[in-house]
């Protein structure tokens, strides 16, 4: 009878060939952190403007429109910090669940990332309180720090409270885009344990061959 792999240990494989990809990109690329830190500016730019463009165009073309195009470099800058510090804990995460020795451990080591996706949240809005706090100074129009953490605590407390308000739907709408570079490494454990389980799944329904 035909060995059939578990799901866990098909998961473990796929995320091992994941790891040992990795892995060689990163020897045989010159610069390589140099370059990631590169393109995590490029993603996190892209997020910013697609979470502006879809949620608040109106401040893309209108009387503040200098000062969203200014607070996109600042953001693109401290989001890839984030990214490129999430990927070096990830990378740990990954080594420890693969040498783990039971599959509740692996679990767990994986679920850790779920914390990352969370402080990710609360980075995105350090991001926003830092860089408009920033903006402002260059465009003569300071503001204090404060006043800053201030508006973005009345947002967050408002959208916890209110969610389906239609303005605190386009804030939650921004701050899920804004941060998902922050969930790349939550979604590639997701499909490869959703791709080890179907797999796994289907191998079972088969019906079982033996030798002639």
């Amino acid at each position: 009878m035909k060995f059939q792999p578990t799901a866990f240990h098909q998961w473990r494989t796929s995320l091992l060939h994941f790891l040992s990809w990795f892995e060689n990109l990163r020897k045989t690329t010159r610069l390589f952190y140099v370059k990631t830190f590169a393109v995590f500016v490029l993603l996190n730019l892209s997020c910013y403007w697609l979470a502006l463009l879809t949620a608040y165009p109106g401040h893309v073309f209108g009387a503040k429109a200098l000062e969203y195009v200014l607070m996109g470099f600042p953001v693109g800058v401290l989001g890839a910090v984030f990214d490129c510090a999430s990927l070096l804990v990830t990378l740990w995460i990954v080594r420890r669940a693969l040498n783990s020795q039971n599959n509740s451990s692996y679990v767990l080591y994986l679920s850790i990332d779920l914390l990352i996706a969370l402080v990710a949240s609360l980075w995105v809005l350090f991001v926003f309180t830092a860089s408009g706090w920033f903006v402002s100074l260059i465009l003569a129009n300071p503001e204090t720090m404060g006043s800053r953490v201030w508006l973005y605590e009345q947002r967050v407390e408002s959208a916890l409270f209110n969610p389906f308000d239609p303005n605190n739907l386009r804030n939650i709408f921004f701050g899920v885009v804004m941060g998902a570079s922050a969930l790349l490494p939550t979604l590639l454990h997701a499909f490869l344990a959703c791709q080890a389980f179907v797999k796994s799944g289907a191998a079972r329904l088969r019906p079982n061959r033996s030798s002639p």
